[in-house]
């Protein structure tokens, strides 16, 4: 499972051009609209794909992103479904990395050893849990790592160069920049300060290191891409799915193709990112 992730960044480093990084929500609004989201997303230029995980009492995320797990549950989205997302996904694409992201209750309740022997089986290559510090690191990231998936840490504007390498130890994967203090969906960050924390983050590790919280158009993407590994966009895609939708919360006709559009831009962005740098 680490290979497809190693390899798809070693491509992209290759290419010269930072990772689109998509996040959407399993579920939202139905388990058969979120497969055709999760199906679209590489087709329209997503490099790595983070799949919610809802859970009902989120604390790190936005009202975007807390209403999408509301109606994702509200669907009957069960974290054995969300798995099953990517098994089905898995029987179409076997080269896009997956990374599950959400909280710890839910896999606490499913259990560990079942939990990660599930998430193998279902083609996941990482995981982000965004509530299990790395002094909680016995309770799942070390699990994972000994099976060969990845356990991504979250990095802040408040993680200094003392808090780094005990962030860092146990990261594998990549390094997912939180460019913000605050909830999902805030404004967009200042690109100069990104820079000058990927670039602090880079001397205590190899790993790629990518940027999330706030980036919504295709510009937010190239700013930021310019200096990123990866450029992660998660609030502007539950948006989408969120504005596609009938008066009745259920998926419409459009709400598909209105994320793959939204996802195609975001691709622009990113490619031009570095040729814009080099300018």
């Amino acid at each position: 499972m680490t290979a497809r992730m190693e390899k798809k960044f070693a491509e992209l480093k290759a290419e010269g051009r930072p990772a689109l990084i998509t996040y959407f929500m399993g579920g939202d609004p139905d388990f058969e609209t979120s497969l055709a989201i999760m199906k679209a997303l590489p087709e329209a230029g997503a490099d790595v794909i983070e799949l919610g995980m809802p859970f009902s009492d989120p604390m790190a995320d936005g009202p975007a992103i807390q209403m999408a797990g509301q109606r994702a549950l509200k669907s009957g989205q069960t974290l054995k479904k969300t798995l099953q997302l990517a098994s089905e996904f898995r029987k179409g694409n076997q080269h896009t990395p997956i990374v599950m992201m959400g909280y710890y209750n839910p896999i606490y309740v499913f259990g560990v050893e079942k939990f990660l022997d599930a998430a193998l089986e279902a083609g996941i290559d990482g995981l982000i849990v965004v509530d299990l510090p790395p002094e909680m690191d016995d309770e799942l990231c070390i699990p994972a790592r000994r099976k060969d998936i990845n356990f991504i840490r979250l990095a802040t504007p408040t993680t200094d160069d003392r808090r780094l390498p005990t962030v860092l130890k146990n990261t594998s994967g990549f390094v997912y920049y939180v460019s913000m203090t605050g909830i999902t969906g805030s404004a967009l960050p200042d690109p100069s300060k990104v820079a000058a924390a990927v670039n602090r983050i880079k001397a205590h590790t190899d790993l790629p290191i990518c940027v999330g919280f706030g980036v919504k158009t295709a510009e937010h993407a190239r700013l930021i891409g310019a200096n990123a590994d990866g450029v992660v966009v998660g609030t502007a895609i539950v948006n989408q799915v969120a504005l596609s939708l009938n008066k009745d919360g259920t998926a419409s006709a459009d709400t598909v193709q209105a994320v793959a559009t939204l996802v195609q831009g975001l691709a622009t962005g990113v490619r031009a990112a570095r040729l814009a740098a080099a300018e």
